[in-house]
């Protein structure tokens, strides 16, 4: 089933190669988006304000190592070939890794930090879930992953966002609140500076 489902995608996108190219660059630079935007959370939250978006930002963080870490435990003890390897006559736009090909590493961290962020704040989440879910698509659209593979790396993005901002928050505001003492002293003039233009 996994096997016909990615035949199926893959010869589609092979007679439109556009959507192959498209999707190369939104998951290859969607992954890199995404963790910015977290780190930009914490950055856009007023010092000495609430800290929703420091705690979004840090849970989200958190909860994308906690998913890869767990990604890695699953591949040390069954490692699946990508489906160009089992397949030769699959086609791929971009690199050919050779790393375990289930679950999905970029699956996983995006929607661990796209679900950590839409618990804390849902509406800011919603981008995040937008971009998580084109980042886990494009996986499949361009050769590289199964859809099984994107679908158990979402899925363990999304329980680990939800131990991370359920069981662990009180250890993510305890460190935020260690944190925005280096932090917030660099955003203030940025903040003191937008007050006075307004």
């Amino acid at each position: 089933m996994d096997w016909r489902i990615y035949h199926s995608i893959n010869t589609f996108v092979a007679h439109h190669s556009w959507l192959g190219r498209l999707f190369h660059g939104i998951e290859t630079y969607g992954t890199y988006l995404i963790a910015v935007a977290a780190v930009l959370l914490w950055l856009a939250a007023r010092p000495g304000g609430d800290r929703k978006w420091k705690i979004a930002s840090g849970s989200a963080l958190a909860a994308a190592a906690l998913g890869l870490l767990v990604n890695r435990l699953i591949s040390s003890g069954w490692h699946r070939d990508r489906p160009f390897q089992t397949h030769p006559g699959a086609h791929v736009w971009g690199p050919h890794k050779t790393d375990a090909s289930f679950p999905s590493d970029h699956a996983s961290a995006s929607f661990a930090i796209a679900v950590a962020v839409s618990l804390v704040d849902p509406l800011v989440g919603i981008a995040f879930l937008v971009l998580a879910v084109l980042i886990t698509v494009g996986r499949v659209i361009v050769g590289e992953h199964y859809p099984g593979d994107v679908v158990a790396g979402a899925l363990i993005g999304t329980a680990s966002a939800i131990v991370v901002v359920y069981l662990a928050r009180p250890l993510i505001s305890a460190i935020a609140r260690v944190v925005e003492r280096v932090t917030d002293p660099l955003v203030r003039p940025f903040w003191r500076g937008r007050a006075t233009s307004t």
